[in-house]
């Protein structure tokens, strides 16, 4: 039985704090939202809490950031989801823009920079441990006619990341089509397809640089991103160093390490991005840019999420897309190790490495303890990177 809805200053409150606390990304993230709206609040039921998870998980975009919108528009429509999102968005964005202030600081002292290389040096290891832990549940998924194909998006995935560095979002929607046109001919019986979707070919002033460059980074990380959080970074990497220069291999390990470090959704790395590209203002419209298309697609969707949920078309999309961003994702690991240059990272590479998959610690704690390393190295004299 649901409570009464709560006033949008309760609202504001409650999801506040979880944007406060939230670390340890969207695991962290729907159990916050669960204890809440569920068994603290009453505002929800199970049965529209597990249907707002499935329906978020079938859209792009960061899944947690959607559920936390959509738990709040179920509770108290389109104000509530505007004040619960930018509520759970806000606290980590204003911590990260911070951090990114420090770390980019003309001359930042020697111990800051060693935390950021310390914690930039793991997050090779993190990204591995990241797609691994979404292995498990994709294949549980996969019929086993399937599963060959899951491994060759998968391998296409990974490659890409490699290979095609900013192409790598139309890899991930081909992957998409190629499963839907697929399924659909197995559906039918039918040994011709009818026909390849159209892919969404998006250009948003990226070829000339500055920031229509940047908005299409953005747009990228919040409507193309498919597999979680952790998959925007092979997305962003290759565009914010190599083919745009905002910042250089080093700068953006520390993104990505202050991403996960800080509560929040992990997409708010992107704020780092848009810092590094022009500054505070770059940061929020970075940020604005990402996180736009979750409340689009919950304000205009959440009515029909019931049929998105259930609907064959958009399950054989994400069975195509889902498996080559989780390969995505490990594969970001070969560019993101390459970007490490001196020898006591790589080292610190292989502790963070045992602490994540023999010891099985944290990914916060994780990179606290390469930060703190790195800070420890760096007043011993150790060299840092450039």
């Amino acid at each position: 039985m649901t409570s009464a809805p709560p006033s949008l200053a309760t609202l504001l409150r409650e999801w506040g704090r979880i944007g406060c606390v939230g670390f340890g990304g969207p695991p962290a993230h729907i159990a916050l939202l669960r204890e809440l709206c569920l068994e603290r609040r009453s505002w929800l039921s199970e049965e529209e809490f597990e249907h707002g998870i499935a329906a978020t998980n079938l859209l792009p975009g960061p899944a947690s950031t959607q559920l936390a919108i959509y738990c709040a528009w179920r509770v108290r429509g389109i104000p509530g989801a505007v004040i619960g999102g930018i509520s759970f968005i806000v606290p980590g964005l204003i911590l990260i823009i911070a951090l990114a202030a420090l770390f980019f600081a003309s001359s930042p002292p020697s111990w800051i920079r060693g935390v950021g290389a310390g914690a930039g040096a793991v997050v090779a290891a993190v990204a591995v441990h990241a797609g691994v832990s979404l292995i498990p549940g994709s294949w549980r998924r996969m019929r086993p006619a399937q599963r060959p194909r899951w491994i060759a998006y998968a391998v296409l995935g990974a490659a890409s990341t490699v290979v095609l560095g900013p192409w790598l979002v139309l890899v991930l929607l081909g992957c998409g089509a190629v499963e839907l046109v697929w399924s659909s001919r197995e559906r039918s019986g039918t040994a011709q397809a009818h026909g390849w979707p159209l892919l969404p070919l998006l250009a948003a002033g990226a070829a000339t640089g500055g920031l229509g460059a940047l908005c299409w980074t953005a747009f990228k990380v919040g409507a193309l991103s498919y597999g979680g959080g952790f998959v925007i970074v092979p997305l962003m990497q290759a565009d914010a160093v190599d083919h745009y220069g905002w910042m250089t291999d080093g700068q953006f390990l520390n993104a990505v390490a202050l991403g996960q470090a800080t509560p929040g959704p992990v997409v708010q790395t992107v704020a780092v991005v848009g810092y590094a590209a022009a500054g505070v203002g770059g940061a929020i419209l970075a940020a604005v840019v990402a996180f736009a298309p979750s409340f689009w697609f919950i304000g205009l969707g959440a009515n029909r999420f019931e049929r998105l949920r259930t609907n064959p078309r958009a399950r054989a999309f994400l069975d195509g897309a889902g498996p080559a961003a989780i390969g995505a994702i490990v594969g970001s690991a070969v560019p993101l190790t390459a970007a490490l240059s001196e020898t006591w990272q790589f080292a610190l590479l292989a502790a963070g490495a045992a602490l994540l998959f023999a010891v099985r610690r944290g990914v916060v704690l994780t990179l606290l303890f390469a930060g703190a390393a790195g800070a420890v190295a760096a007043i011993a004299g150790a060299p840092l990177p450039t």
